[in-house]
């Protein structure tokens, strides 16, 4: 009876607040009597608000003090007062010590926890006095992972595959609970790729081995060789949890996989392809809270980001986003939508196949069995009312004039389209089909992404460009005297990068532009009128992230054609 009270009351706090309504509270409340885990944290995985929501409403109630630890930069000194096994047992993380006060900071999400705040209080000695901070919990089993860095007990595993002799540190649990060391195996391996930021996992079999590669920050990284004895099943076992026919080696298939790592849900899509030395499996990592991000989280020049609001203020018309495979334009087109997402507006999308499970859009995927594609999904979201439309991509002639159909009746359509640059999506689009008047007045505006790697700010250092680098630079040649490159220490695992940031090239559409495509202009005649109205290209864009020291002329080199600016 208390613990309902107290479930009601947080309930009835976020009520009160607005942050969630009565009907949403019914609902947690009887999904919780199926999955008996804290209401608050079902509030979250249920979409109705965000863990920082309910870590500041339990803060408040309980008069404690929160934190948000992404905001945090956490003491050499604190972490050596507590073993990691200590904080990862009882989910606590020491962020900083005062030596003069003797006062240990410990971030906890649950402030009750008396047992171990006691076992930390006696093994730090009366000397010290301990301070507690409420953190969000998933939040928190991150910013543990991270600071104290995280084991894998892959040798152990396969040491145990090998001898036979059970690895007892590789069990969860401590040991406590036995599974067939294949099946660790896999989640170790997929584990300690979400750990280290991989977008993809590739399994490749080869005559005599098997190799796994990472592709972290765009670029592919060998993590492991297993003898070839190993794949059959590690092959077995992907097919199983991705929900694939295990029977079938001779066709490719595509499955899903959902894990829960960190207190969040981490989903990878997974393919198989059929090669002379067997199947080759990849899986795509889909980590929702890091891949979809607020525009003004995104590190975009304010120019950028100003446009992109004035684009997506207009009522109606489609609005581009091209690049080519891997540049984050799904990611950017739902991070775009987020900004719009609301009770008061009714999004839906159509993609092959759905990435990214948000909370309020209505998600389809392409289905060929029951001949659902791009142009007949499309029909039938117009009868959905319908204020924005999500088309993932326009490949063909049908699919194009249903997008321009829904455009044309009071729609604001997302799209993308591969093609090299914003201003190359209008051959693009004659290409498959549209015609110049349809295009003119019709497009919101096109948006061109590439992805390049962020310097790593504890190693990068500065040198002296040499003059063939500095004529790229044009006008910004006179006051430059330093540029930065890769240098590579333990913070960025000796890439001498971390993290990715998009480079950006925004054309909005006006009536001059129109005019232009409507009499179909030359894509030097685009370029020319939509330079006159300050429109960057990739290549300015990068060329200014250069200056300010954020990435390497080499990275920006690697994905923009730089050759235009010695013209």
């Amino acid at each position: 009876m208390i613990e309902q009270r107290k479930k009601l009351r947080l309930g009835e706090l976020l009520i009160q607040q607005g942050s969630i309504t009565q009907d949403q509270l019914r609902i947690a409340l009887i999904e919780q009597k199926t999955n008996p885990i804290p209401i608050g944290r079902l509030f979250v995985q249920l979409g109705f608000v965000t863990e920082a929501v309910i870590r500041d409403m339990l803060a408040q109630t309980i008069g404690q003090e929160s934190i948000d630890l992404t905001q945090v930069v956490v003491d050499a000194d604190a972490l050596k007062l507590v073993p990691q096994d200590f904080a990862r047992r009882h989910r606590l993380l020491p962020i900083a010590f005062d030596a003069e006060t003797q006062t240990l900071i410990v971030a906890v999400s649950e402030i009750f926890n008396v047992v171990a705040l006691d076992q930390l209080r006696a093994s730090l000695g009366a000397e010290i006095d301990l301070k507690t901070v409420l953190a969000g919990e998933a939040q928190l089993e991150e910013t543990i992972d991270h600071f104290y860095g995280f084991e894998l007990s892959v040798d152990g595993i396969l040491r145990e595959i090998e001898t036979g002799e059970i690895d007892y540190q590789s069990l969860p649990g401590g040991g406590e609970e036995y599974t067939q060391p294949i099946v660790r195996l896999v989640g170790a391996l997929l584990i300690d790729a979400v750990k280290r930021g991989a977008s993809d996992v590739h399994f490749e079999p080869e005559f005599a081995f098997l190799r796994i590669r990472y592709r972290i920050d765009g670029v592919l990284e060998q993590v492991r060789s297993l003898h070839k004895t190993y794949w059959p099943g590690v092959a077995v076992r992907l097919k199983v949890i991705c929900g694939m026919n295990i029977a079938e080696t001779r066709a490719a298939q595509d499955g899903r996989l959902s894990l829960n790592l960190n207190g969040r849900p981490i989903d990878f899509r997974a393919s198989t392809l059929p090669t002379i030395y067997g199947e080759n499996i990849v899986l795509r990592v889909l980590d929702r809270d890091k891949s979809i991000l607020r525009l003004d989280g995104m590190n975009l020049p304010e120019r950028t980001i100003a446009i992109l609001n004035r684009l997506m203020a207009r009522p109606e018309g489609i609005l581009i986003l091209t690049g080519p495979t891997g540049s984050g334009k799904t990611t950017m087109l739902y991070s775009l939508l987020s900004q719009v997402n609301k009770e008061t507006v009714n999004i839906m999308t159509m993609e092959d196949p759905v990435e990214y499970p948000v909370t309020l859009m209505r998600q389809t995927s392409v289905n060929e069995t029951v001949k659902l594609d791009f142009a007949s999904g499309i029909r039938s979201i117009m009868r959905q009312d319908p204020d924005i439309i999500l088309v993932g991509e326009i490949r063909d002639r049908e699919t194009a004039e249903m997008a321009f159909r829904a455009a044309m009746t009071g729609h604001q359509v997302y799209t993308t389209l591969h093609t090299n640059s914003a201003i190359g999506a209008f051959p693009r689009l004659l290409d498959i089909g549209i015609l110049p008047d349809i295009m003119a007045g019709n497009i919101i505006g096109v948006i061109a992404q590439r992805l390049v790697r962020v310097l790593c700010r504890h190693c990068r250092e500065s040198y002296r460009p040499v003059p063939e680098e500095l004529a790229l630079f044009r006008k910004d040649a006179d006051g430059l005297h330093e540029l930065y490159r890769p240098v590579g220490c333990k913070q960025c695992h000796f890439k001498g990068y971390k993290g990715r940031m998009a480079l950006m090239e925004v054309l909005p559409m006006d009536g001059d532009l129109d005019e232009l495509v409507a009499r179909r202009a030359t894509a030097r005649e685009l370029k020319s009128a939509a330079r006159q109205k300050n429109f960057l290209s990739l290549a300015d864009d990068g060329l200014k992230r250069v200056i300010d020291g954020t990435t390497s002329l080499a990275e920006v080199g690697r994905t923009v054609d730089l050759t235009g600016c010695l013209t």
